[in-house]
Order: structure tokens, then C-alpha cells, then sequence
């Protein structure tokens, strides 16, 4: 007789009780919502895992960078504009009020003393103003005739400004240049957020041509935008020049362009930055998922191939359980599907050497027979072969069909589908089938019960428990309580009794099977569930057993998750009363 590996079969609990932490639920009533969950989700027992939420960090991760930079830029746009407005409408108040202090002339007309401008201090003073802000000046008499320009004049008088600002000049790099120049032309493609009036221009030396003239002439300030022929932005503002609360004049102030322009391409230029280090982190987050989900799937792909290959073991597929995710749950899965099979190959290998060893046994002496009855001449040892002939083909025959029951348990309960099973009831049934057809009734209407068989009282025991379900199938579990009793009636002597007792303990049932036979040898407890062990009392003939009945019982105890085991029954003196054989199953809830 060989050892050989038991199989622990792989059950969905196994995997079940370590990922039964791991999901999110959104609540344990069924309203719109879950139900929604079950439409699109496929069910209420995957919602918000730890991959989904490694997905939707990544994008807000990448929305929120977009959404900060909107913000960023709105912001700054505002706060360009307005204070463009404000130091356009500063610098209109300090030339006008530079003008009526360093420009205006009084004469004497009529006994008044009269305020007027000047012209040679006005064109002046216009000039260096002007050169000195960078922006164009008009000025308009009370006779709403313009008296000076200030561009005209600093071209044919080359006039300096009153100071100049040396700012340091910033090395512009060629990259730098080029994203400018890529955002100033992605934003041309852009439509304009508002449609402007053309600027006229400076073509006439009459005041009512200019709309803000005419408005500072109200004594108002007036500021207007307008768009030249490249479809920039102009600014124009116009104020009263007043000097002893009255109005000598109108000075006008036109912008720069180029700085407004400049000003919004370094707005645009922000944007493309923003844009680029958006993209780059949104790459980098790319990466980053590819890391976290594919780079583990391609190692299970490629464990699993090599185990496919026979080059790797199932300990060497990378265990990845800390994740706490689909992936590892994967891994887990796959850890136990792979240690499944890896076990079912050694048992299988562990079966063929065993079915070998116990089919030459009987060949052996089979041979053996035939070969002598060349030589024998009498007819009594003639006889006497063909009665060792004949009982070793009945044990091979025996055999052979034993092994093929045991092949083919695996696959049978693996397709069975379990049903709720009466234990009860069907205990009750097992007892009636050793009496006589007179002798049987129906178990459910009792607790306890008993019968005679071959000289062995068989008692069964519920010790008041009520009824009592299990899942799996009641053929098997049929099988199970069939081949023990046999085996207890096999050792128990006559006149001695066999017990069946049910208990419940918390969620499961125990049924224990005992006798008062010679018991099992302590260093033999747990081999007899192996396949071909064979230990038979002297009375019974040799070969009449195969050593499959236990061990099949545990395979079908194992997959219905319970558990099987043996024992001795022992007095107060530590004696041997008999063996013990305990079943524990789950209750069907």
C-alpha cells in the first residue's frame, strides 16, 4: 500500500470569506437607486471597488488640474481688464490734471480774468506727456478745435520723455518664444468673445468726430473700447480740462495696442502652460493606471502561461491579496485554481501508482495459478486453482469497478447540483432499509429508532432536535452513512449495538457513528480515509474489500464543506470501547 495526497478540493467559500470585505455597499434596502445599480453594474455585489476608485482619482485628479487652471485663468483675465480700465482711467485724470496746471494762460477780457490754454506750453506738455506714457494725447479748445497731438509732434520734434524706466531685459528662449507664438496662433483661430466698433482712427481736428469728446464735454469721464483693422483692442478715454471750475478744453488718450496685446498673448501663453502640464499630468496618471492594471494582469498572464508550460509551481504566481482589488482578488483566485490543480495532478498521480500497486496483487497470483496448473496432476489441486483463479478474477473485477466509481466522484459532484436535504427523513430511511418491510415507519414522527441487523442493534438518536436541513445531495450523503455502518457492522461483534446520534452545535449538525468493535489503532486514525487501505477482521475472507469506502466518504463529505474524521470510544480507564467515525455538515439556512 502507497500514501497518497489527499485533495482539498477548492470551494467558492474559500475565496468568498476573503473578498467579502472587500466590496463598498451603498445600503441594505432596495430602493431607485440600487436598482439602477443592478441594471448598469450587473448586480448589487460589485459597486464602488478599489479599482473603481483608482480610476475615478485619476480622472477628477486630472479634472480638478483643468478645473483649477479655468479658474486661474478667468481670474487673471478679470483682473488684466480691470486694471487695464484703471490705470487707463488713472493716467486720463493725471494728464488732465497735469495739462490745467502746467498748460493754462489767464488774460485779462473785459475785467475777467479769462483761462485758456496755451498752445506752445500745451503742444509741449502733450508731447512729453505723451512720450513719457507711451500713449497717444489729443487736445480740444473750448472752440472744439484740436490744438495738439501728441504723436505728430514727437515725430517732427524727436521729443524725449520727461523719465524713463530701464527694465531688465529678460532672455527669452526660442521655446519659450515658440509656445507663445503656438498660443497667439490658437487663439486667432478663436472666434472674439464680443463684436467691437472699428476705431476711426485720427483723421479730423474737429472734436464732434470723436464720440468720448464729445461725451467728456458734459463734464464727465468717458472710456470706450474699439477694434483696429488687426481686430485688437483699442482703448480710448477723454476728459474735461477745467481750471477754476471751468472747462478750458478736452484732453483724449488713446491706448497702445500693442500692450493690451500683449498683456492677453501672456494670458494665452498661460493657458498653453496650464494645457501642457495638464496633458503631461494626465500622461503621467496614463502611466501611472497602466501600472497599476496592466502591469499586474501581464505578470498573472505570464505566470499563468508558465503554469500552463509546466515551468512554474502554484506558489510562484504573484500573490497580490494586499490590494484589496479586483487584481487581487484575481490573483488570489487564480493562486487557488492553479494550487487545485496542481494538487489534482499529484493526486491523480498518487492514484494511478496506487491503482498499479493494487491490481498487480491479484495479477500477480493470478499468474502465478495459471502457471502451476502446467505443472499439477491431481484433480483436488487442480480444483483448488481454479478456485484461487476464480476468486482473484472476482477481485479484480471488484477492484476494477471500485476504481472506476472513485475516478469518476470528482466529476460527479463537481456537476451535481445540491438540494435541500431532510436529514431527518433521510437518516430515517437508511435505518428502515435494515428491517423488515413489516417492521419500517416513517421516521419524521419519532426521535429515535432502531434495528436488528445480523445480530447488531443499529440505534438511532435525535436527542429532540427538531428538523434539520443540510445542502447537497441525498444520494451521496446516502453513500456516506451506508459504507460507515457497513464498515461498523463489518467489526462490531454480535449482540452489541451500533449508535447514530444527531446534535446541533451553532450552524452545524454532527452526526456521530459509533460501535463496540476493537476500535482503530491510534497511529491508524487518519490513513483509513486514505485509498486502498485495507484493515478487515480475521473472520472476513481476503479480498473481499478494495479500500476505497472511507476515502470516498471523505471525498464526498469534503465537498459538501464538511467535515469527517475518526476516534475511539474510551472508558474511564482509558480502554478501547470502540471506533467513532464524526460527520459535521453545515445547516441550510
Amino acid at each position: 500500500m502507497t500514501n497518497s495526497t489527499k485533495l482539498k478540493p477548492y470551494t467558492e467559500s474559500d475565496t468568498a470569506i476573503r473578498k467579502s470585505s472587500r466590496w463598498f455597499r451603498i445600503g441594505s434596502h432596495r430602493g431607485d437607486i440600487e436598482q439602477l445599480f443592478d441594471l448598469y453594474w450587473g448586480g448589487k455585489e460589485r459597486r464602488i471597488t478599489g479599482l473603481t476608485l483608482r480610476i475615478i482619482g485619476v480622472n477628477i485628479i486630472a479634472l480638478v488640474s483643468l478645473l483649477l487652471g479655468v479658474i486661474y485663468l478667468g481670474q487673471y483675465h478679470s483682473i488684466l481688464i480691470e486694471s487695464k480700465v484703471k490705470r487707463f482711467e488713472t493716467e486720463i485724470i493725471l494728464v488732465a490734471a497735469a495739462i490745467s496746471e502746467g498748460a493754462i494762460s489767464l488774460e485779462v477780457q473785459e475785467g475777467d480774468v479769462v483761462s485758456f490754454l496755451s498752445s506752445s506750453k500745451v503742444r509741449n506738455l502733450s508731447a512729453r506727456l505723451g512720450a513719457t506714457l507711451g500713449k497717444r494725447i489729443l487736445i480740444f479748445n473750448t472752440e472744439d478745435k484740436m490744438v495738439a497731438d501728441s504723436k505728430v509732434i514727437i515725430e517732427s520734434n524727436s521729443i524725449q520723455p520727461i523719465f524713463t524706466v530701464v527694465e531688465e531685459e529678460k532672455r527669452q528662449f526660442y521655446s519659450v518664444q515658440l509656445l507663445k507664438d503656438t498660443a497667439g496662433w490658437i487663439v486667432s483661430l478663436f472666434p472674439r468673445y464680443k463684436q467691437l466698433p472699428p476705431f476711426p482712427g485720427v483723421f479730423s481736428n474737429d472734436a464732434f468726430h470723436y464720440t468720448d469728446v464729445i461725451e467728456a464735454k458734459g463734464q464727465k469721464l468717458s472710456i470706450s473700447a474699439w477694434r483696429d483693422m488687426k481686430g485688437e483692442v483699442i482703448l480710448t478715454a477723454a476728459l474735461p480740462i477745467v481750471s477754476d471750475s471751468e472747462i478750458v478744453g478736452v484732453v483724449m488718450l488713446i491706448g497702445d495696442n500693442e500692450a493690451i496685446s500683449s498683456a492677453m498673448a501672456d494670458v494665452w501663453f498661460n493657458i498653453l502652460k496650464i494645457f501642457l502640464a495638464t496633458l503631461f499630468i494626465t500622461i503621467l496618471l496614463s502611466v501611472y493606471l497602466s501600472g497599476v492594471i496592466a502591469r499586474p494582469l501581464r505578470k498573472l498572464s505570464k505566470a499563468a502561461e508558465n503554469v500552463r508550460r509546466g515551468k512554474l509551481k502554484h506558489t510562484e504566481i504573484p500573490d497580490m491579496s494586499e490590494r484589496n482589488d479586483e487584481i487581487g482578488e484575481l490573483s488570489i483566485v487564480l493562486r487557488d485554481m492553479t494550487s487545485a490543480l496542481w494538487e489534482r495532478m499529484d493526486t491523480i498521480e498518487a492514484f494511478a501508482a496506487d491503482v498499479s500497486h493494487e491490481i498487480k496483487n491479484p495479477l500477480t497470483s493470478l499468474k502465478s495459478a495459471v502457471e502451476t496448473t502446467k505443472i499439477v496432476k491431481k484433480k483436488e489441486d487442480m480444483d483448488k486453482l481454479l478456485m484461487v483463479i476464480e476468486h482473484d478474477v472476482d477481485r479484480l473485477d471488484r477492484l476494477i469497478t471500485d476504481i472506476s466509481h472513485a475516478s469518476r466522484l470528482d466529476a460527479e459532484l463537481s456537476r451535481e447540483a445540491f438540494d435541500v436535504v431532510d436529514l431527518k427523513g433521510m437518516l430515517g430511511n437508511l435505518l428502515n432499509a435494515y428491517k423488515s418491510p413489516l417492521e419500517r415507519e416513517d421516521i419524521s414522527e419519532v426521535n429515535n429508532d432502531r434495528a436488528l441487523k445480523d445480530g447488531v442493534m443499529i440505534m438511532l438518536d435525535f436527542k429532540n432536535v427538531p428538523d434539520v436541513h443540510v445542502l447537497g445531495s441525498e444520494g451521496r450523503l446516502m453513500q456516506v452513512f451506508q459504507n460507515i455502518i457497513a464498515n461498523a457492522l463489518s467489526f462490531a461483534p454480535v449482540k452489541t449495538k451500533i449508535k447514530i446520534l444527531v446534535e446541533i452545535k451553532a450552524n452545524r449538525v454532527t452526526i456521530s457513528i459509533e460501535d463496540e468493535g476493537p476500535g482503530i489503532p491510534e497511529n491508524q486514525l487518519e490513513n483509513i480515509f486514505e485509498r486502498f487501505y485495507s484493515e478487515r477482521p480475521e473472520h472476513e475472507e481476503f479480498g473481499r474489500h478494495s479500500g476505497l469506502g472511507l476515502s470516498i466518504c471523505r471525498q464526498i463529505i469534503t465537498a459538501h464543506n464538511g467535515i469527517i474524521y475518526a476516534e475511539n470510544k474510551m472508558d474511564r480507564s482509558g480502554g478501547v470501547m470502540g471506533a467513532r467515525f464524526v460527520i459535521i455538515l453545515n445547516i441550510d439556512q
